[in-house]
């Protein structure tokens, strides 16, 4: 029977793409697009062959970081819904995505490099960060602690408005707040 879809890589090779995604994250964020992709290599402690072999250019390096990070930040929504009380792995998500939103920004000038080149990095974004947001949601309408009657893509906007609002890493404190009131707002209170 013939495979269908690319095979998936051993585990030591798994282990390799991780760390250069990390360390092409970190470089992305911190020094901008024009940093070596040698320097990435050396960071994530593989050779710049192995970097090549997983991301042939520098696009598709930084469109992976990109989309690894976005997908890190939609999968803990059941990881989180699994292990905590519905309305703490609502808040915690929602520190998460101020994380990945000031990392996006950290890495817009590569990411702008993505979008020259004729890909979209951002294509999947928005559905996914919804259905993320839906499913926490979901868990705290069934638990009877959020409200039945919030829009997961209000609830995006949200949060992105807050991360605008309180700038970058520097004011966590302020995005606390602001999070905490949004919070505030998702939770259910019966009538009375």
């Amino acid at each position: 029977m013939p495979q269908t879809g690319p095979r998936p890589l051993r585990a030591d090779a798994q282990r390799n793409r991780e760390r250069l995604l990390d360390a092409a994250v970190r470089a992305f964020s911190q020094a901008g697009p024009e940093v070596t992709l040698d320097s990435i290599a050396k960071d994530a402690g593989v050779g710049i062959g192995t970097l090549y072999r997983h991301f042939p250019t520098r696009e598709s390096l930084v469109e992976a970081a990109y989309r690894n990070e976005l997908a890190k930040l939609c999968d803990a929504a059941a990881e989180l819904r699994d292990r905590l009380p519905p309305v703490e792995a609502i808040r915690e998500w929602m520190d998460r995505f101020i994380d990945y939103l000031t990392t996006k920004r950290e890495m817009a000038d590569a990411l702008r490099l993505v979008i020259a080149s004729g890909t979209n990095p951002y294509a999947q974004s928005r559905d996914r960060l919804v259905g993320a947001i839906g499913l926490l949601l979901e868990a705290g309408a069934a638990a009877g602690t959020v409200r039945t009657d919030v829009d997961p893509t209000d609830v995006l906007v949200g949060l992105s408005g807050v991360s605008l609002a309180s700038g970058g890493r520097d004011q966590r404190d302020q995005a606390r707040r602001l999070l905490d009131l949004l919070m505030d707002g998702l939770r259910y209170r019966p009538a009375g």
